[in-house]
């Protein structure tokens, strides 16, 4: 086990916990401690500004009294919006006097007297009018200072309204008293802070000091070392934790040497075994296999323990744990592949107590591939034989009865009859013949006989013969060069393996149709040789079963017309034997096209030429 960390540790989590919690909660007190700051500060400022908006409506109300004595009332009333700005520090920084009309009395601001005289379109002077004193926030956009802006109407003694005072005030010093605040709250928190991690360490090493010993224990007691004891530093719920550690790693102790004798004796009869052994829990989970297993299954060890043997045998589909509590006789693994079968057979007896109760499952794995292999061969092709031997026997014998019970007398029938009979006979002896011929194959005494031959004159010479003795009308087509092309083989062999295709493609070309022949070069290699045809096609499942023994795609009428089921299986034992290879295209209703390939020597080849 891998040492953890200070990042991962529960030391760093115990600290930072506490430093969260602190810092929770020094943000929930200082949330509501500067809401409830900035909301007095901001109320202080409106009082204040409203008590002195207050002051000089009042002065702007005496003003507006005497004005038919005054011929100076808008000198007078600048005057007095003067001296309500003039403090330098003041942060109302301009005060207009607005009249019932909308039109601007005078302006407290030097720079902008151009507005004196004429009509202001403030939302907020109209609402002042209508409904009172109001007032709104908004941020100046030259300077970006945040800036309150109020409207207070002046009323005479009879309560008509006779203009508005329009200040415009910021709230910036109020705003930087709180950013000042703000700062010597987050001084604070991190001094806090600071403080808290100082505590919470010390505090989480009371904690972690005996954890930390008894993982050291845990680490010693998986390497198999019992005897290191986990020190107790006090009475409490960790201190009672250490004791029964203790405890446990003494009764373990125990166990394992217990244990150990009966492990070495299961482990020396595994070890010696050549079958596979897998043993199972209660639940089927694996608790134990040997090597030969391991290997039968190509699985490891660490990977198969804790799985379920169903999943591991592959069987959960087919088969559940109850059936196999049962003792089955033997259930067949099969593992093949396209390239290669591998079969095993796995035999399960049940593990029980004294008591009767299951406890387990014992499964031991043989392997049956080439047993199963030999079987299943040995039962097709006694199967096939019999199947082709059979048929023509029957029909023979059901002519030969009717001979016998006097229809040899009928001119009619009976040359008929003698014809059927003789072509099933030959029929039998076509078979007997290729079946010897593949029994010589399969044995090792099998030689050919071969020679250095043209196989561009040697391919024309076969398809010559068979061109002149074909009985229908199908076109041959040579798709070839007469270029000269030397292989060595024996002749005799290769002739039986184009006379096999070519039979094939006559017999399912349709009237009309073409065979067409080919020779390529891959290479210096190897001679690749082609013969299409233009029939019926194959299948694209059954492609690559067309050269296994007795098969045909379509078996009736391939024994109508006298097919044995063979020629392309010796085909591809002969080429074989030659160190070539034989394979099939075909496209149904389109055609099949048989390729093979024959072995050239491109040395000997420029000794012929």
């Amino acid at each position: 086990m891998k040492k953890v960390s200070f990042f991962q540790s529960i030391h760093l989590k115990f600290v930072l916990i506490y430093m969260l919690l602190i810092l929770l909660a020094m943000q929930i007190i200082g949330v509501y401690f500067v809401q409830e700051l900035e909301k007095k500060l901001v109320n202080n400022f409106t009082d204040s500004l409203e008590q002195r908006t207050n002051l000089l409506a009042y002065n702007l109300k005496q003003e507006f009294a005497k004005r038919e004595k005054d011929e100076n009332l808008e000198d007078n009333i600048r005057d007095l919006l003067q001296k309500f700005t003039s403090d330098r520090n003041d942060v109302v920084k301009e005060a207009r006097v607005i009249d019932p009309n909308s039109r601007v009395l005078a302006t407290s601001d030097p720079y902008n007297q151009t507005i004196v005289g004429k009509k202001t379109t403030e939302a907020l002077v109209k609402q002042a009018l209508v409904l009172g004193p109001s007032s709104k926030e908004q941020v100046q956009k030259d300077t970006g200072y945040r800036m309150l802006v109020t409207a207070t109407p002046i009323e005479s003694k009879d309560g008509k309204t006779e203009g508005v005072i329009y200040t415009i005030a910021s709230m910036e010093d109020v705003y930087n008293q709180m950013k000042q605040i703000n700062q010597i709250f987050a001084t604070g928190t991190v001094i806090a802070l600071v403080v808290t991690a100082v505590l919470g360490a010390l505090l989480a090493q009371t904690i972690t000091r005996p954890i930390s010993d008894m993982r050291k224990q845990a680490l010693e007691m998986a390497k198999g070392n019992y005897s290191r004891k986990v020190k107790v530093y006090g009475p409490d719920e960790i201190g009672q934790l250490s004791v029964a550690f203790n405890n446990l790693a003494k009764k373990l102790q125990q166990a394992r040497a217990s244990t150990e004798s009966e492990r070495r004796k299961l482990t020396s009869v595994l070890s010696h075994m050549t079958d596979g052994v897998i043993a199972t829990d209660r639940k089927g989970r694996i608790i134990l296999l040997n090597d030969p297993a391991e290997e039968m299954l190509n699985v490891s060890r660490e990977t198969a323990l804790d799985q379920s043997i169903l999943d591991i045998l592959g069987i959960q589909e087919d088969y559940t744990l109850g059936y196999l509590f049962e003792e089955p006789d033997s259930v067949l693994l099969d593992f093949s592949t396209r390239e290669q079968p591998y079969i095993l057979r796995a035999n399960f007896s049940v593990i029980q107590k004294e008591t009767g109760k299951v406890n387990g499952l014992i499964a031991v794995l043989y392997d049956v591939t080439e047993q199963e292999k030999i079987d299943r061969e040995r039962r097709e092709f006694v199967a096939n034989v019999s199947h082709e031997l059979r048929t023509p026997l029957t029909t023979m014998r059901s002519y030969l009865e009717a001979l016998s019970e006097g229809a040899w007398q009928d001119p009619n029938i009976a040359p008929s009859f003698l014809t059927v009979t003789q072509e099933e006979t030959e029929r039998m002896i076509r078979l007997v013949n290729d079946l010897l011929q593949l029994s010589k194959m399969d044995s090792t005494e099998y030689h050919l006989m071969k020679d250095w031959v043209d196989f561009t004159e040697f391919f024309n010479h076969v398809i010559d013969r068979l061109e002149m003795s074909k009985h229908q009308n199908v076109n041959f087509k040579r798709a070839f060069s007469k270029k000269e092309r030397f292989v060595k083989i024996d002749e005799d062999k290769i002739t039986q393996v184009l006379y096999n295709i070519i039979s094939n493609a006559l017999k399912y070309s349709p009237e009309g149709g073409t065979i067409t022949y080919r020779i390529r070069e891959r290479g210096d290699e190897m001679l690749e040789i082609s013969i299409s045809d233009q029939g019926m096609g194959i299948p694209k499942e059954n492609v690559n079963k067309i050269f296994d023994r007795f098969y045909r795609v379509d078996k009736a009428r391939s024994r109508q017309m006298g097919g044995t089921g063979l020629g392309l299986a010796i085909a591809k034992e002969m080429i074989q034997a030659h160190g070539g290879f034989i394979w099939a295209k075909s496209e149904e209703g389109k055609g099949t096209t048989i390729y093979f390939t024959l072995p050239m020597e491109s040395e000997q080849e420029d000794e012929w030429e």
